[in-house]
């Protein structure tokens, strides 16, 4: 009876003053039940087990073709997103990309859109550019070539018209950029050290991540009108300060988490209020993502990452059930990427599905 009257009292107030009691956030039981989408995937093989776990788990995938050299050629990136979409349509969505190869010569404009074309006819949602054009990519006269660059203007003016969204990966965790004793993270300091080649604190003659964030900004400023999604977290990963001055800057801009909670649970452990906060403040403006990959066997590939799984079915299970420990409960659990512990966010209810189903959905004019 006491409870009950404390209970009755604690209401009574809550009337009188006007206060609404918190919202209930979801639970670890609710994961599976809820209309999820993971906005950055690769599927590089044709897996009926990949989508037979993403129906039982609840989620829609976009898959990401990429021009990157440890993945699959361009052309077997499609048609396994052709297969694998036919296979089921409800769950699984891709994004196209454009190969770099004769960049700036005579028609090279009109050749990339047309193959955007025909990726859209075939269903893609979205059109990727990869770190490629800031890091690797040189024109014909040998030349570095950046987002930025005028001659991308015709591409983009295309995607602007027929309205596709534009995912950009530019440059790198910033992590990859300072000494490793500096990284915040565990996986960034062993994966550099592992790959010194992809080091660049060990390349100062390459361009610095300053430089690549720049080049992105004006870019951006540049298409106000275009549908962008900077992934992982536009590689401002390392600052939530840092995140809120870029969307606040461009407002038709949005950003996905894909491997980069890790980062997000650093700032998390030193101030949880924060990292919350910032979850609120921009809720329409972040899409849930993984960057799970599965892609063949392949022993060149030494520096592929993420690294290639036996049972990527299982791990994608996985993964999506501790993101969602994570954002949307209160929750601890260990994370071997920082070495330590992590509590949850316990986002509200609503956040939570805008950023698991909602803001994808709009982005990628995808039905309800």
């Amino acid at each position: 009876m006491r409870a009950l009257g404390t209970l009755l009292l604690l209401g009574a107030s809550a009337l009188l003053t006007g206060a609404t009691a918190p919202e209930a956030g979801y639970s670890e039981a609710d994961f599976a039940k809820i209309a999820k989408f993971d906005a950055h995937v690769h599927a590089n093989v044709t897996d009926p087990q990949f989508l037979e776990v993403a129906r039982r788990d609840g989620f829609e995938v976009l898959s990401i073709n990429v021009d990157y050299p440890d993945f699959p050629p361009l052309a077997l990136q499609a048609s396994v997103a052709h297969e694998m979409r036919k296979a089921d349509p409800a769950h699984f969505q891709f994004a196209t990309t454009f190969s770099m190869q004769g960049f700036g010569t005579p028609g090279w404009t009109e050749r990339t859109n047309r193959a955007i074309d025909d990726a859209v006819a075939h269903g893609a949602r979205a059109v990727k550019v990869w770190k490629n054009i800031g890091m690797v990519a040189k024109d014909a006269q040998g030349k570095r070539v950046f987002l930025d660059d005028p001659r991308f203007d015709g591409v983009m003016a295309h995607l602007e018209a027929r309205g596709i969204p534009l995912i950009a990966h530019q440059a790198e965790p910033k992590n990859c950029w300072l000494p490793l004793d500096q990284m915040t993270t565990e996986n960034d300091r062993s994966y550099f050290r592992e790959h010194p080649e992809y080091y660049m604190y060990m390349h100062p003659e390459e361009p610095s991540y300053e430089a690549l964030m720049a080049a992105r900004d004006r870019f951006v400023a540049k298409h106000p009108k275009l549908a962008f999604d900077g992934a992982h977290m536009g590689s401002l990963e390392w600052s939530t300060d840092e995140l809120a001055r870029f969307l606040d800057a461009h407002p038709n801009a949005v950003v996905d988490l894909a491997a980069r909670l890790s980062n997000l649970q650093v700032q998390s452990n030193a101030d949880i209020d924060k990292v919350r906060a910032f979850f609120v403040k921009y809720q329409d403006r972040i899409l849930y993502g993984t960057d799970l990959t599965d892609s063949p066997p392949d022993p060149a590939a030494r520096a592929q990452n993420p690294p290639a799984t036996n049972d990527f079915p299982g791990e994608a299970d996985r993964v999506w059930r501790n993101d969602w420990r994570y954002l949307a409960t209160p929750l601890s659990q260990r994370v071997d990427a920082i070495n330590a512990d992590a509590r949850g966010l316990n986002l509200p209810r609503a956040v939570i599905d805008k950023i698991y189903w909602k803001n994808a959905q709009r982005f990628f004019h995808l039905k309800g």
